[in-house]
């Protein structure tokens, strides 16, 4: 298989390509990419492939035992082993430039054993368990297809070409990329150069490479003074070099100290210490040499920088920066890079400027791509909502100065009201009662009040003093009809109680049927403000119909008060006299209760020896016979004496055996 150089393609090779997807457009949708260098063709006798890698090939054995031996086979079998599925290439390049690669260090070009290795990666493994790994690399263009950061071009009649699409300008289309390739078989007046930055786990490298020597510096055909041809100059030349080490990483955890800091409490060990010393150290060795390329890099066509998230602000992100954060020429490594060493930059240079070729004929492509787009999932239908209609809000007019004012007096008129404050209330309405149109004026409907006039809402609100008030100083209309009220059960609930404590008091209440009408009398939700109306009407009833329009059921008069309370008063003392007699009848019943009778002790023979009023007793002995019974039922007390009779008698029986003595 021949092996291409970006920059100097042959021409007669350029004049075939034809981008990939545009080429299959017309019969299927365009694939991005194929699914490796030569994704469909069948390995051949001396070809190698790895099963676990996606599908792998390989030319010969070497390029197969360096791939075994590379981070991202690594990394696959181990995430295998856990049950996950293996990522590809370009895949694993993200995990790496997502700020994960501090634990990851090089196989082939590390000092350290093959268990260091596996621990990093391990590490690596372990820090992206948690987070949800998608099947394709990149899914921002196109969610079903999987992408890769190859740029594939098609020469008829069986010649595919793979570039990878960091080399090209940013959001570009496939028809400027080729013209752009053709544009980089061109040295112009300088050459091309390009800048390559690697930092990972304390190490650091660093070079300006030029690509591509200027036009008509080709040197084929100088002789020496000798007479010899010179050797021919290379394509590629490294032109500035650099490597250094810091101690930043403790060895086989993986991540730096500042990390570290961040996510726990800082350390204060001595090598906590050191670590923090060497990241500063590094990261002024680094932006010391940056200065002293400033020129080089400034020439640069791409610069290509390998750091974590963290590691990139010493490149970027700090003042007088040598490189801009926003500038177009910053490229990351679209492919999983080892530990960072001059062998390493050359590797990836490599990688970057030699051209992947794969020879599949159109049929194969297409049924290549037909292939592919049949083992993609089907995606899931979303399903379609109607979108909720947006609520038209009602256009509240703009209010004048003297409505604003207005609204302001009514909702402080009805505060008042409603807090019982009678004083201010008073005042208030000497000030601004005619304005608001006198006291049978209807409250505004954008209060959203109980009640079409201030007697109703006072009434409805339970205040009895201000009910009075505006009863008999301003001698509101009670007759007036208060509006429909907003819900039935309410209403019918309070006109219930009404209607029972109306009747207690023995008038007799009037019919209410639902939907008829209703005055500030129906809308009083307590006794002692219906009582008020009652009074009113006995104190003045010449001033409203009382009992017809305002809906009254009765007066209530001074005499009439003060004859329920000689009635309640009556009432109470039958009932006092009544529980008195009971007592009486109850204590009669109860039989007198007879006093016990006390049974006194037997006075013992005289030739009985007494016990000793101290000392040793006998158990049952006669002392504290009084103590013992005080407290006891009349059943206990006999069978305590029975039981003391009889240990008398067996006393006196021994002492007749014992031929009278003691």
């Amino acid at each position: 298989m021949s092996q291409y150089h970006i920059f100097s393609l042959p021409q007669e090779l350029l004049d075939t390509l034809v981008p990939r997807n545009v080429l299959n457009q017309p019969t299927a949708p365009p694939p991005s990419r194929p699914a490796s260098p030569s994704p469909a063709q069948q390995p051949t006798a001396g070809s190698r492939a790895c099963n676990i890698c996606q599908g792998a090939k390989f030319v010969d054995v070497d390029d197969q035992r360096v791939h075994f031996r590379s981070d991202w086979h690594r990394y696959n079998v181990k995430v295998r082993l856990n049950g996950s599925e293996p990522v590809s290439e370009a895949r694993f390049a993200q995990l790496v430039d997502a700020g994960l690669e501090d634990s990851l260090s090089g196989s082939a070009s590390s000092s350290e054993s093959e268990s260091d290795d596996s621990d990093a990666v391990s590490a690596l493994v372990q820090k992206t368990r948690k987070v949800a790994r998608p099947s394709s690399p990149d899914e921002s263009v196109n969610p079903s297809l999987p992408q890769t950061p190859i740029l594939w071009f098609h020469s008829p009649p069986a010649t595919q070409l793979g570039i990878y699409k960091a080399i090209f300008a940013s959001h570009s289309p496939p028809v400027d990329d080729l013209s752009e390739l053709k544009e980089l078989q061109r040295g112009g007046e300088y050459g091309r150069t390009w800048a390559l930055f690697m930092t990972a786990g304390g190490h650091f490298a660093g070079a300006i490479v030029r690509v591509k020597r200027p036009d008509g510096d080709d040197g084929d055909g100088d002789t020496t003074k000798k007479g010899k041809l010179k050797r021919p100059k290379p394509e590629i030349e490294v032109l500035k070099h650099k490597t250094f080490h810091r101690y930043t990483t403790r060895r086989k955890q993986g991540g730096s100290q500042s990390l570290n800091d961040n996510a726990k409490s800082k350390a204060v060990s001595a090598g906590a210490m050191l670590r923090r010393y060497g990241e500063t150290a590094l990261r002024e060795d680094i932006r010391n040499l940056l200065t002293d390329w400033a020129e080089d890099i400034h020439d640069c066509e791409r610069i290509w920088i390998r750091a974590s998230v963290s590691n990139r602000r010493i490149f970027l992100d700090y003042e007088g920066a040598v490189i801009e954060k926003g500038d177009n020429r910053l490229r990351t490594f679209p492919f999983p890079t080892r530990r960072p060493t001059q062998a390493e930059l050359s590797r990836c240079l490599q990688e970057l400027t030699r051209v992947k070729v794969s020879h599949l004929t159109e049929d194969a492509l297409r049924a290549q791509d037909e292939a592919l787009l049949a083992s993609l999932p089907k995606p899931r239908p979303q399903p379609t909502e109607a979108p909720p209609k947006p609520k038209e809000k009602p256009a509240q007019p703009r209010l004048s100065p003297e409505e604003e004012q207005l609204r302001d007096k009514w909702n402080r008129l009805l505060d008042m009201l409603k807090r019982g404050r009678l004083d201010t209330l008073k005042t208030f309405w000497e000030r601004e009662g005619t304005s608001l149109g006198g006291i049978d004026a209807p409250v505004p409907e954008w209060t959203e009040e109980r009640g079409g006039t201030l007697l109703q809402v006072a009434a409805h609100t339970g205040q009895e003093e201000i009910v009075r008030w505006l009863l008999e100083d301003l001698r509101a209309n009670p007759t007036l009809d208060a509006p429909a009220p907003r819900s039935g059960s309410v209403v019918i609930e309070a006109e219930d109680s009404g209607a029972e404590s109306d009747a207690d008091a023995g008038a007799k209440p009037l019919p209410r049927a639902r939907g008829s009408r209703r005055t500030a009398y129906d809308l009083a939700r307590t006794k002692e403000v219906r009582n008020v109306f009652r009074r009113s009407a006995a104190a003045h009833p010449d001033w409203w119909d009382w009992l017809g329009a305002a809906r009254v059921p009765s007066v209530l008069s001074a005499e009439m008060e003060e004859g329920r309370e000689e009635k309640k008063k009556a009432r109470r003392k039958g009932l006092k006299d009544k529980v008195r007699e009971r007592e009486e009848r109850e204590r009669e019943k109860t039989p007198a209760a007879t006093p016990t009778p006390v049974v006194e002790d037997p006075k013992p023979a005289r030739s009985v020896r007494e016990p000793p009023a101290s000392g040793p007793r006998k158990l049952g002995g006669s002392s504290g016979t009084a103590e013992s019974i005080v407290g006891l039922t009349p059943e206990m007390r006999a069978k305590i004496e029975r039981e003391r009779r009889a240990r008398a008698a067996e006393a006196r029986m021994k002492l007749l055996q014992g031929g009278g003595r003691p």
